[in-house]
């Protein structure tokens, strides 16, 4: 049988300011590790959604946070183009049966970086717009107002439909070392769940 002994010893236990000072460094570091690991890592954080009707139809307005990892952030500083796809849907669910795809829209930009004028640029369709830092670029791409995205008679008044949302980085886009990347590492790749919500048509603001 082994037998473990532990030495006692006088005065063990730390005075209150030095328990209180390690406790605030610990919870300190702790913080600063999850800071640095969600910003080693990137992601997409959806912050505010609106759907709302206007006479001509549901037009869709978004607040996401787009935050890159230092990867991704380093490819486009070196010449290569990331291309970010909104996918927006609304569905009407079916009890005896699968539910019925209503609307399906689709928003790309393409996120660049131009080292001769050291700005990033982001492009939607024939729209270009240029920034001096990453984050007021990936801000504009999070950032939608007022999209058109369902015409006025196209949902049953009254009917319960359920809109579906997500953004994600299209790795079909990236050149092709980096797409064999991608399938092996999440550093490289960037996506929101979809993010769903039920309402009924026109009713306003749903969300």
């Amino acid at each position: 049988m082994t037998a473990f002994i532990t030495r006692c010893c006088r005065n063990s236990t730390l005075p209150a300011d030095r328990a209180s000072g390690w406790l605030r460094a610990l919870l300190f570091a702790l913080l600063l590790g999850v800071h640095t690991l969600c910003s080693a890592a990137g992601g997409v954080v959806m912050r505010d959604i609106r759907l709302d009707y206007a006479e001509e139809g549901y037009q869709l307005s978004t607040d996401i946070g787009v935050t890159l990892s230092p990867r991704l952030a380093e490819a486009v500083t070196r010449g290569v183009a990331l291309y970010f796809v909104l996918e927006f849907e609304i569905s009407r669910p079916r009890w005896y049966w699968l539910d019925e795809q209503v609307v399906e829209r689709v928003q790309t930009y393409r996120l660049s970086y131009h080292a001769l004028t050291r700005q990033y640029r982001v492009s939607k369709g024939a729209l270009h717009q240029s920034f001096e830092s990453l984050d007021d670029a990936l801000h504009l791409i999070g950032r939608l107002q007022s999209w058109p995205v369902v015409d006025a008679g196209l949902l049953r008044p009254g009917g319960s439909y359920v809109a579906s949302l997500r953004l994600r980085l299209d790795v079909t886009q990236l050149p092709k070392p980096f797409q064999l990347s991608a399938m092996s590492n999440r550093d490289w790749t960037l996506e929101s769940e979809w993010q769903q919500w039920g309402f009924t048509a026109q009713d306003g603001a749903v969300k």
